[in-house]
């Protein structure tokens, strides 16, 4: 099992809760990878001899962190929306309808490019330095095209997610869909289609979309299948769903724009992570969701990138960090953990998100000194190199 030595590491962010501090930090620090997983963890003046390691590796006073955990992203689909993305900007307000138009453009394509797409998508992640990533389906809404879009994502990840229950499809002459209907199809074959391939199960509970007694109805039925429930709710605008998420006992519920106090209450009772998109909000223009008031009543807090080619066509978490920090209350400690270790637990895991001991070996070499500067810098390329399971993917910004 070769063994590789990181050192003259100038910030290390560890993610130990044994450690003082929001990220477990460590200065003048090293670390050690056997295999795929952290071996050790400390002080440079501490590490290990650098022979009896197979490779040593300066990082030249950078800082190091956990690889990204994105716990929320869409990216098996075919084509674009900048028309609409346009319109938005232009001050057309945002609905879950575009979502059809994606679906139609989905359908049509091949596997092939389905899988390319979601291969370029994937590489674009890794490259800004996210090393877990969550895909769902939702762009088939058929049980076949929801079931090849999930085996595609499979190739990716095994956190893959079946979310038929995005919206409800128009009929074959565009006439509205029969949501009493469509529950049976997601409930039925189309859930027996996609249950090999998916880890989760989803759905969109808002208006326009399923509401909170279809939600539980889907949820109910992915549990019977063996697939773990989470919701997007409260998104555009006050609803049922953050509730109904911490009353099921859901690991995450994400978007959570729009909450009141009982919502609130109900998540940090339940412990059921928050899961937080700001790139939604910057490309919606709608408000962005209140982290600092979820964080100081003890709600678990993630932070996702939700790549989408609708609401959110960003697979920068760097990007949604900075925004985090920016518009929602976070300080640079408290995003940088949402989205490494707050991602990792809106994934019900523990062995990423973290470099501690045990934990697999996914980490970023940073281009800067410290975290701060991800959210200092926005924009610029700060990834010097990311490691994926004790192997380099590869430098990127600064290479090291």
């Amino acid at each position: 099992m070769a063994s590789t030595l990181i050192t003259h590491i100038g910030e290390l962010a560890t993610n130990d809760p044994e450690r003082p501090g929001t990220l477990g930090a460590v200065t003048d620090a090293a670390l050690v990878i056997e295999g795929r997983t952290v071996a050790w963890v400390g002080p440079a003046a501490s590490a290990p001899s650098p022979d009896s390691v197979d490779s040593v590796v300066s990082v030249a006073g950078r800082a190091v962190i956990p690889g990204f955990v994105d716990s929320h992203s869409h990216l098996v689909f075919a084509g674009d929306r900048a028309a609409e993305f346009e319109a938005r900007m232009s001050g057309t307000p945002y609905a879950a309808g575009g979502i059809r138009t994606t679906v139609a453009a989905t359908r049509a394509a091949t596997d092939e490019q389905l899988t390319a797409h979601v291969g370029r998508l994937v590489q674009e992640m890794q490259r800004q330095g996210t090393t877990t990533m969550e895909i769902k389906s939702g762009y088939g809404l058929t049980a076949r095209d929801e079931a090849r879009s999930l085996a595609v994502a499979r190739q990716f990840t095994d956190e893959t997610t079946f979310l038929g229950a995005h919206v409800v499809p128009s009929g074959p002459d565009g006439e509205p869909g029969d949501p009493t209907a469509y529950v049976e199809l997601v409930t039925g074959p189309m859930l027996e289609a996609a249950a090999p391939h998916a880890r989760w199960i989803d759905v969109f509970c808002e208006r326009g979309a399923f509401d909170a007694d279809q939600a539980r109805t889907i949820l109910a039925a992915g549990a019977r299948a063996g697939l773990r429930g989470r919701l997007h709710a409260n998104q555009l605008g006050p609803g049922p769903g953050v509730r109904l998420a911490a009353e099921l006992g859901l690991v995450a519920v994400d978007h959570c724009t729009y909450l009141d106090d009982a919502d609130v209450a109900a998540l940090a009772d339940s412990g059921t992570v928050a899961t937080l998109l700001p790139g939604v909000e910057f490309s919606t223009r709608q408000p962005y969701p209140d982290a600092r008031r979820l964080l100081d009543a003890g709600v678990r807090v993630a932070l996702a990138s939700d790549c989408n080619p609708g609401s959110c066509f960003t697979s920068s978490l760097p990007f949604c960090l900075a925004l985090a920090v920016r518009e929602m209350g976070m300080t640079p400690a408290e995003a940088l953990r949402a989205a490494t270790a707050g991602g990792a637990a809106a994934l019900g895991r523990t062995d990423v998100g973290r470099l501690t001991p045990g934990s697999v070996a996914d980490l970023v070499v940073l281009d800067a000194p410290d975290h701060r500067h991800l959210a200092y810098r926005p924009g610029v390329p700060l990834v010097a190199a990311v490691w994926r399971s004790g192997r380099p993917l590869g430098p990127t910004a600064g290479g090291v």
